[in-house]
């Protein structure tokens, strides 16, 4: 498989646009609010969409006939990096978890009157969204098999129970989409389904936010409680007990855009370190003409680009309509490390400077960390990677096996 590395001029423009507004509007908003979106609200959140409207790079993942760009994965990967340079970017633009996986899901699955109900306002910026997955123990987490949360069949619709929490963006939210048991039981591969719920409706409640290392994503991470919640047939999304196939839809792309764009806080991280180590002075030489530094700075090197082409060979994947399962689930682990490491050395290389507030480094730093663990933490991937590949290796036939002495 051949993977263009030369964008189209179109995306090129795209994503260099995308690189100046990013810099030159959205990175003093983050150094204002030291990259914790929720502190600026709705007025900043409302200000700098408009903004990108403004500088005609809002929206790029979604079609024309929703306002944005209707751009590819591929073509994503490139426009979503420059936004992911600074915290806020991804905001701007619309395209920051947990929206932008859902309008990729709503596009793909939605109901014409669903769409211009649900995705319409989300595209335009009028609302946010979440995607109530995940849930206490012994639910729904690494493995969604084990989800609890169920829905059961009412006149008129189903009524929903369940407590599920980390639900990004539900504080504010206009709706949730949510994953929910309609036949079997917990531990069962199939029997899920998935509701579009308004935020409003009786019987769901806000418990609590909970208190995370990471503090970047607009409406928190949040628990939710469903007590008897009412939905009618009309909100169910795609049909009933397809859930978890509806769900490697958003998954595969949504794992990828969170690797794109947290690979643009690596490539931020990787310019104030070098920045640093070329300016800096001490022991009658530059910081950067010592060779532990160089040393960092090249492995920092060697992640970013390595991360960078595996985010476009699973993109390309999904372009072409392949599943993308096993090369996704490589980059996103590799990536979740890779960007991991880029900060943590960018902050090593600036010493005090980099734990300090004066840079963003702190910031990144406790921001990058829980990528390992969302979207499937590095162990579920690697065990699902090897999975793969051993079957791959039991279906073929003895002569085509390769054995190296």
């Amino acid at each position: 498989m051949s993977i263009e590395l030369t964008p189209d001029p179109y995306v090129a423009d795209l994503a260099a646009r995308t690189a100046t507004f990013v810099r030159t509007v959205v990175a003093p908003e983050e150094q204002r609010y030291a990259g914790v979106a929720t502190s600026g609200g709705e007025e900043l959140r409302q200000r700098l969409q408009q903004a990108a409207r403004d500088a005609g790079v809002f929206a790029p993942h979604v079609a024309k006939e929703y306002g944005g760009h209707g751009l590819g994965m591929r073509d994503r990967a490139v426009v979503f990096e420059e936004a992911g340079w600074s915290l806020l970017g991804p905001l701007a633009l619309n395209i920051a978890a947990p929206d932008e996986g859902n309008m990729h899901l709503l596009e793909a699955v939605a109901t014409e009157d669903q769409k211009e109900r649900y995705l319409r306002p989300l595209a335009e910026g009028a609302v946010r969204s979440c995607f109530a997955m995940t849930e206490p123990a012994p639910g729904a987490g690494s493995d969604p098999a084990a989800l609890s949360t169920t829905a059961t069949p009412t006149p008129g619709g189903w009524l929903v129970n369940g407590r599920k929490w980390f639900i990004t963006g539900a504080d504010g939210a206009a709706y949730t989409i949510c994953m929910a048991r309609t036949s079997g039981r917990p531990g069962d591969r199939g029997g899920a389904t998935m509701f579009l719920i308004d935020m409003d409706a009786p019987g769901l409640r806000i418990v609590r936010h909970i208190d995370t290392l990471d503090e970047g994503f607009f409406g928190g991470h949040c628990e939710l409680d469903f007590e008897d919640v009412f939905v009618g047939e009309e909100s169910v999304l795609g049909e009933v007990d397809r859930g978890f196939e509806y769900a490697q839809v958003r998954l595969a792309p949504a794992r990828l855009t969170h690797c794109m764009r947290w690979l643009g806080i690596a490539r931020h991280a990787q310019e104030i370190a070098v920045a640093r180590a070329t300016e800096r002075e001490l022991f009658g030489s530059r910081l950067g003409d010592l060779g532990m530094v160089q040393a960092m700075i090249a492995d920092s090197e060697i992640d970013l680009s390595a991360s960078r082409l595996l985010i476009w060979q699973a993109c390309a994947e999904l372009d072409d309509g392949r599943s993308a399962a096993q090369s996704s689930s490589i980059a996103k682990t590799f990536v979740a490390e890779a960007v991991g490491r880029v900060v943590d050395r960018a902050l090593q290389v600036c010493g005090a400077l980099g734990v300090s507030g004066d840079t963003q480094l702190s910031r990144y730093h406790r921001e990058v960390r829980p990528f390992r663990i969302y979207d499937g933490p590095s162990e579920t991937h690697r065990w699902a990677i090897a999975k793969r590949r051993l079957r791959q290796s039991s279906a073929a036939t003895p002569e085509k096996r390769t054995v190296h002495a």
